[in-house]
């Protein structure tokens, strides 16, 4: 099989591979694409949470994304971990030089554990200036709310979190509401046109480590081989759910989900 895209990924690494880098890889790879990295931190962590953050230089990330793209011309973008103003600085900066239409942005900030990913600063740079320069922004519940300031309990209010994105300059969103305590996990794919509720019946289970870097990983795959966004969007979901019944239960954590989920074993290999 030969891959259907290129996908170039910018975000910290997980050495727990459940998210991150290493989650990104595995999406990419499981469903048909070929992903090259730009790894903007290195995360010491497992299932039970995060030891420690390593940064990496931000002029060796924008080396990374450039003489990557210069290379190997990506298709699209995803973008995960971005934890200080300068990280940000530079990855706009490169955005601007290497010009690929496709960008999703998972704007990551807080870990599964609780553990912060990014500071005040960079929150603002990334309202101000990045999310206007992407296709898509997938904030979680928590991201959204730090993201707009209000307070998000119901369906209602995601969509006016949306709107509010909307009005920052993000062309789309997609609100994922997963944190809401409802048996239907509903993620709200918005735009100035339309309002997209994508539904899924909830899994019980904590093994759900990487979902969010699993699902913008996911979309930007499917949104580089042609897919709308909003077909993307509901792909890319469908994925999710399916790796997250797998239960795989490894570590004594937040366990992470199962990225072959999408894969068939050829006889050959067996």
């Amino acid at each position: 099989m030969k891959p259907k895209s290129k996908i170039l990924i910018i975000a910290g690494s997980d050495s727990s591979g459940g998210a991150g880098i290493q989650a990104d890889i595995k999406t990419v790879t499981a469903l048909g694409s070929y992903a090259m990295t730009a790894i903007t931190a290195v995360t010491i962590q497992n299932t039970t949470g995060v030891k420690s953050i390593v940064s990496i230089n931000p002029k060796e990330i924008s080396n990374q994304i450039e003489f990557t793209s210069k290379d190997i011309k990506p298709d699209a973008i995803k973008i995960g971990m971005l934890h200080s103003p300068q990280v940000i600085k530079s990855v706009i900066h490169s955005l601007d030089l290497i010009k690929v239409k496709k960008i999703i942005l998972d704007p990551v900030m807080v870990a599964k554990g609780g553990a912060k990913l990014i500071d005040n600063k960079a929150i603002q740079l990334l309202k101000n200036q990045l999310i206007k320069r992407v296709s898509l922004i997938t904030p979680n519940i928590p991201e959204a709310e730090i993201l707009t300031g209000i307070k998000i309990k119901t369906k209602e209010d995601m969509i006016f979190a949306a709107s509010i994105l909307i009005k920052f300059g993000a062309k789309n969103v997609l609100i994922k509401g997963g944190h809401l305590d409802s048996k239907i996990v509903q993620d709200i794919f918005v735009n100035k046109y339309e309002i997209k509720i994508i539904k899924n019946r909830r899994i019980t289970t904590s093994n759900t480590h990487g979902t969010g870097c699993t699902l913008s990983a996911a979309i930007s795959t499917f949104f580089s081989c042609g897919k709308t966004l909003k077909k993307s969007c509901e792909l890319a979901t469908k994925y999710v759910h399916n790796s997250i019944r797998s239960n795989l239960n490894y570590g004594k954590g937040h366990g992470p989900i199962n990225h072959l989920s999408s894969i068939i074993i050829d006889k050959k290999f067996k």
